[in-house]
């Protein structure tokens, strides 16, 4: 029983550290970070972007596995941490705020990302033509969308999101 949950602990962690470099490759490759430190003319700082995208992700993934660490609201409510009447107002209302800020960055993030991919993508026909990958790219692109739509199919149509297994 432990070699097992040591195996799944060890591949778990690998799947993930696959995952994040994935990630990261893609935010690398579009050159996304300095882009963002060109346009606010902080280009000295951008290990500090890079950074700060680590801590980021790194944070995100903790959270999400660990969500009881992660839940303020519940805290701050069963402390009364703003008075015995008015916490539940108070918090409604700066929780509010916190994810209309999240969203407005998370927006702002997905929306440069997207820009980012759409110019990357630009780069594919030049690449076919270097590589003389003439004929058959539609098809390889055509199955690569069919590919995701299929495992995305089965992933919610299965409910593997629930409880991860088929």
């Amino acid at each position: 029983m432990f070699l097992k949950q040591l195996s799944l602990a060890i591949m778990g962690f690998s799947f993930g550290v696959f995952a994040a470099g994935g990630v990261f490759t893609v935010l690398i490759s579009v050159g996304l970070i300095p882009r963002f430190a060109g346009k606010m003319h902080v280009s000295k700082k951008v290990f500090l972007f890079e950074e700060a995208v680590i801590i980021g992700t790194i944070m995100g993934s903790f959270l999400s596995i660990f969500d009881r660490y992660g839940r303020f609201g519940d805290f701050i409510i069963n402390n009364k941490i703003f008075g015995e009447d008015n916490t539940e107002s108070v918090w409604h209302i700066i929780g509010t705020l916190i994810l209309i800020i999240y969203g407005l960055l998370a927006g702002m993030f997905v929306g440069c990302l997207a820009l980012a991919i759409a110019e990357m993508l630009d780069s594919i026909p030049i690449f076919s033509r270097r590589i003389g990958f003439r004929h058959g790219l539609g098809v390889a692109v055509l199955g690569v969308a069919l590919g995701k739509c299929a495992g995305s199919l089965i992933y919610f149509v299965k409910a593997i999101f629930l409880y991860g297994g088929m």
